[in-house]
């Protein structure tokens, strides 16, 4: 068997059929270029690809011999994360008590099918800025490819937890990237028409004051555009699927007028009085599993906290609890999506809204367009207009449109501290990274080591 296993001709046998497997899968049918290649390394031995070893000299030196393994592991590890899994981090609170912040998972990109990255020239084990150099990208747009997403094993399905790009992420002023560019120009916007305002100047428009502070901060931030798969990685819940009509009462979601399922990481903000006997932070951590970052202090004896339904009923039991009331946001919030006055939407109450799916037709208004604006104008890119109340796509009045591709509506599981879709609207699908699917290993920022690690929630399946 080890004889049969080192003849060059079962070497190109397998190797062959495994990368003709490979590009089937993938699709990608220039890559057939590679069997050639793969036909001289074992067969006929006429171009000396491994240029770093010196030619017919059976044993190399050890510098050699590390060459080897580091190209092999660069290779094997960047096509894994290209086209299996890759390891992410929770970096924020949004999606507690499902995930939590110090969870390390593995994404995987099979779930879905993985997508062909836009930007193929890239260091390897990079994102979106080089470690010591962050002005720097480490990544060229040289080459850059469409999306074009590979078979995978299953649809994206309701109530899934994703990662994706992040779609606000397109443009990014570095250093002050959070909040996103677009929140930021609509903050300043407003405080500029504010002003004309007190001072007695009117007849100025919002978007006349946008591009105003684009200028502002144009001349104040390096801004810097990023490719889809160079954007930042959200992790949410995908409630919505294309095609679903969603609305928020009071912080409850209706999908389709039917209220959402109720999961055990659903968790919003109450505000908890006592009755003059103070809460023990470490206690609420040691039996709630509240963060200390998460504890809110209002005055001596009133407290705002994130909670589960669980956690909610064993505070309740708490002998000095005088009163708990869920946080409902009444007032509107500018800085909801779509942006508009004509949706005075905040984040516990806002539509009905429909999510676009791929091939449907929606008929255009002045009025309905803040919905579909971005979706147009930059997800499908097309030249979008609008001149006397009429809409012009590509230079030619539109009173509808069809959409290109399938959209989703993303929100954490941590309801009322989660920047998701209300934030930033539809996710596409050419945005989809992959499903969260196992987590390996789990830090508590509260405690040191041991006693950081969440041993229950080591290897466990999302």
């Amino acid at each position: 068997m080890r004889e049969l296993l080192r003849n060059k001709w079962v070497k190109f046998g397998i190797v062959g059929t495994i990368c003709l497997l490979w590009i089937i899968w993938v699709e990608c049918w220039w890559l057939l270029l590679l069997l050639p290649i793969i036909f001289d390394v074992y067969i006929t031995k006429k171009v000396h690809w491994a240029f770093w070893k010196k030619k017919d000299v059976e044993r190399q030196t050890k510098t050699v011999e590390w060459i080897d393994a580091i190209i092999f592991a660069v290779i094997g590890a960047t096509l894994i994360r290209m086209f299996l899994f890759e390891a992410y981090t929770i970096p924020t609170s949004s999606m507690e008590k499902t995930m939590l912040v110090g969870d390390y998972l593995f994404v995987s990109k099979v779930a879905y099918g993985p997508k062909l990255p836009n930007t193929p020239l890239a260091l390897p084990f990079t994102h979106n800025k080089m470690p010591l150099a962050p002005d720097l990208k480490p990544y060229s747009e040289a080459i850059h490819w469409d999306y074009r997403r590979i078979a995978g094993l299953s649809e994206i399905k309701r109530n899934d937890i994703m990662v994706f790009n992040f779609p606000a992420g397109d443009t990014v002023p570095l250093g002050y990237e959070n909040p996103d560019y677009y929140s930021q120009l609509r903050t300043s916007a407003r405080a500029m028409l504010q002003q004309w305002h007190a001072k007695g100047k009117s007849g100025v428009s919002m978007k006349e004051a946008e591009n105003l502070a684009r200028e502002m901060m144009r001349k104040r931030y390096k801004i810097v555009s990023r490719p889809v798969d160079k954007r930042e990685n959200y992790i949410k819940r995908g409630v919505g699927m294309p095609g679903d009509t969603l609305q928020l009462k009071n912080g409850v979601l209706y999908v389709n007028g039917i209220k959402e399922d109720t999961y055990e990481g659903l968790q919003y903000d109450y505000v908890v009085k006592t009755n003059g006997i103070p809460l023990n932070k470490k206690r609420l951590k040691d039996d709630l599993g509240i963060s200390y970052d998460d504890f809110g202090m209002i005055s001596n004896n009133a407290y705002v906290l994130p909670m589960t339904s669980e956690m909610l009923g064993k505070l309740k039991k708490y002998p000095n609890i005088q009163e708990v009331e869920r946080v409902s946001n009444k007032g509107y919030n500018p800085d909801i999506f779509p942006f508009s006055d004509n949706y005075r939407w905040n984040v516990d109450n806002f539509g009905p809204m429909y999510v676009p799916k791929k091939g449907v037709t929606v008929s255009l208004t002045p009025e309905n367009l803040p919905f579909y604006e971005r979706i147009i104008d930059v997800y499908e890119e097309n030249v979008l207009a609008i001149n006397d109340n009429v809409i012009y796509i590509n230079g030619k009045p539109a009173d509808s449109y069809t959409f290109k591709m399938d959209y989703f509506w993303m929100m954490g599981d941590n309801r009322h501290r989660s920047a998701d879709s209300r934030y930033f609207g539809f996710v596409p699908e050419d945005h989809v990274v992959g499903k969260a699917s196992f987590i390996w290993l789990s830090l508590d920022s509260d405690y040191s080591f041991p006693k950081n690690i969440r041993w229950r929630r080591l290897f466990k399946f999302i």
